[in-house]
């Protein structure tokens, strides 16, 4: 122990203080929403063409909750069966279970409801001049960020109150972690297939074969293409990070229970919610350091809200960390953690954006055609797996070495991970925000606004791109360190401390671990391809059937195809998302408790080298293309530009389908097998 029994006792009392700074950031998030409620919504024209977006957000979101009711019903009935005719397992646990599913679906809804209202007035405010733009779009963002964390806190702060740590040792509160992560993946899946299916679709016909600029109201799909930002990365990412929040909590203060007491004080379980309060007290800060740099320089304003964040989390850190616990071992740990969270967003931005080399020798390969262009975008993201994991690996030793010479290596490593998660609130907030811009400019578009209103929008779309791979490479590390820290709970409630690479059973769990983040991707690439292939076949049809269509003279069924990408998605999002449930149950069941940390510890490890490079491959296309639309290298329809469309068609389903899920895949059954280690002990 490096801290006297009253001081760690007295921290416990003050437990309170998590639920609290929940609730401050969702009045904050209230406050942020009712602002923009209340900006000018625009002319009649962009507010029809807002309404269309929203309705058809909302009605695919609805149509989801629908059918991920009757499978949270279902997992709710085998906990509660299993936990009555088994001593193993609490029935309890089904209540934190429904509420961590509600209250994921509940923070997705509220940031797709701002999120659908924000873009039209950033666009609208994009009249005004770049700063009010940015002010209405990063204040959508915020919206979700906020309530990701303050309702994740909130229902894990309130939990840990009534059920104390006799809920964490006998895994009661890991429901609630098992509840967020079922939502996560569906909605990760579900909206990936959804966006990249209306993505592919308006791209390939609208752009290539009709000639047609991006977001042009000729295009059936524009509509459903806009749909698919908010599905996606909004209320898709929202879910992943949420999960990931709640999850690194419960897993280090599940460490801090299980743990033999001689490494790890019991009384330890309160710290990682006291980091994440702190978290959200610097993400709320972090918002208004946005705001007051106004638009100048949208790019540094995001990243100095990021940074002040960052420094103002580490300095609550440092007192809790030595006034509270008198050590510091926590914030050292807690440092590892976000330093290398911050890291792993900045080589992600090196890899895609098109600021640097990487994503210009795409664009320049581009020359000789697509197949070249396919060559240097998947030679990029396989490069850029090397730097992350050499960060999630130093990091790791990092956090170890600082808490071993106590006897705490295992929970400080997972303490880095609720480090790096601390800032989740400002996070989510710069990556919420890139599809409200990029909505922006296409209700421009499509409402045949001022040219210097697009030229703003672009403006803010570029930087969202740049954000939204940032916080995908974010999310990444996060799932890594969540996923390690999940695996290190699992093998203290089951026991598992030697194992041996001769186990049979031990293998074969590590080779299927391995193959399926391959199987999933595969199933998630292609149902993105039947759903495109739909979507494209709708789309030739309207031009050839509906007269006056590219003349501009008669409106598209934009409708048809909303509908065509809904009924994708929701089809083609069970089969993947069952899988992650049933094989964990399936090797612990079969194999025993072995054979499941060996596939736990494959699928992490192929997971995150399959998610980093999926998803810096398929940015670094999209913003190859982007660099060329600008003007370099023969500009828009050349046939540079072609090739780049190409390429940036192939990583859309990389970068927004499978690579993000992966991240979801390995912590899913990372926390199924928690849940149920009981039964495989």
């Amino acid at each position: 122990m490096v801290c006297a029994a009253g001081q760690e006792r007295s921290m416990e009392g003050l437990t309170w203080l998590a639920p609290l700074s929940g609730i401050v950031a969702l009045v904050v998030a209230w406050f942020s929403a009712t602002s923009i409620t209340c900006a000018d919504a625009g002319t009649p024209r962009m507010q029809q063409i807002a309404e269309a977006i929203q309705q058809g957000a909302m009605a695919f979101l609805n149509r989801e909750y629908r059918v991920l009711v009757v499978f949270v019903l279902a997992v709710a009935l085998v906990i509660v069966t299993v936990g009555f005719t088994s001593t193993a397992m609490q029935p309890l646990t089904v209540i934190p279970f429904l509420l961590g599913a509600s209250f994921s679906v509940l923070a997705g809804y509220a940031g797709m409801q701002v999120a659908t209202r924000a873009n039209v007035r950033t666009a609208q405010a994009a009249r005004s001049g770049l700063a009010r733009a940015l002010g209405i779009a990063f204040a959508g963002g915020s919206v979700m960020g906020l309530s990701v964390v303050g309702l994740g806190l909130l229902g894990v702060g309130v939990l840990f109150l009534i059920f104390g740590q006799a809920g964490v040792a006998n895994g009661v509160i890991n429901g609630f972690a098992l509840g967020a992560s079922s939502i996560a993946l569906f909605a990760r899946v579900g909206g990936g297939i959804y966006t990249k299916a209306a993505d592919v679709g308006a791209d390939l016909v609208g752009k290539i074969e009709a000639g047609i600029p991006e977001d042009d109201p000729r295009n059936p799909a524009v509509i459903a293409d806009n749909v698919g930002d908010n599905v996606g990365d909004v209320a898709g990412m929202g879910a992943d990070l949420f999960e990931s929040y709640v999850g690194s909590i419960i897993a280090t203060m599940a460490l801090a229970v299980l743990l033999p007491e001689a490494q790890v004080p019991a009384a330890l379980a309160a710290l990682p919610l006291m980091i994440a309060g702190a978290g959200i007290i610097a993400s709320v800060l972090g918002t208004f350091v946005v705001r007051s740099m106004g638009g100048a320089n949208p790019a540094l304003a995001l990243r100095m809200g990021t940074f002040a964040s960052g420094g103002i989390t580490l300095l609550f850190v440092a007192a809790i960390s030595l006034f509270g616990y008198g050590t510091w071992v926590y914030f050292g740990a807690t440092v590892a953690g976000l330093v290398a969270g911050i890291s792993i967003g900045l080589i992600t931005e090196y890899y895609t954006s098109s600021d640097y080399q990487p994503v210009k020798s795409i664009a320049q390969q581009s020359v000789t055609g697509p197949a070249t262009n396919i060559i240097a975008g998947l030679a990029v993201g396989m490069r850029s797996t090397a730097a992350p994991i050499l960060v999630i690996g130093a990091a790791t030793l990092a956090a170890f070495s600082i808490g071993n010479p106590s006897g705490q290596g295992l929970f400080c490593i997972a303490l880095a991970a609720v480090g790096m998660l601390s800032i989740t609130g400002m996070t989510v907030a710069v990556d919420a925000y890139g599809p409200i811009a990029d909505n922006a400019g296409g209700i421009a578009e499509m409402a045949h606004l001022e040219p210097e209103v697009r030229r703003i929008t672009d403006t803010l779309d570029s930087v969202g791109n740049t954000t939204a791979a940032i916080g995908k490479g974010f999310a990444i590390g996060s799932a890594a360190l969540t996923a390690l820290a999940l695996f290190a709970a699992y093998t203290a409630a089951v026991g598992l401390e030697d194992v041996s690479l001769t186990d049979p059973n031990l293998i074969v769990g590590l080779f299927v671990g391995g193959m399926l983040p391959f199987l999933f991707s595969a199933m998630t690439m292609e149902a993105v391809g039947r759903a495109a292939f739909a979507m494209i076949e709708e789309v030739r049809h309207q031009f050839r059937s509906i007269p006056g269509l590219m003349e501009g003279t008669a409106t598209p069924d934009y409708a048809r195809c909303v509908s065509i990408s809904t009924a994708a998605a929701l089809r083609e999002m069970l089969l993947p998302g069952l899988m992650a449930v049933v094989v964990p149950l399936l090797v612990g069941f079969a194999l025993g408790k072995a054979a499941l940390g060996g596939l736990l510890a494959g699928s992490l490890v192929t997971g995150v080298l399959m998610a980093i490079f999926m998803s810096n491959a398929g940015g670094a296309w999209d913003n190859a293309k982007k660099f060329v639309e600008v003007g370099n290298l023969g500009g828009k329809g050349s046939d540079v530009h072609k090739a780049t469309v190409v390429g940036d068609t192939v990583g859309d389903p990389f970068k927004d389908t499978a690579g993000p899920s992966l991240n979801i895949l390995i912590k899913l059954m990372s926390i199924v097998a928690l849940v149920f280690a009981p039964l495989f002990a």
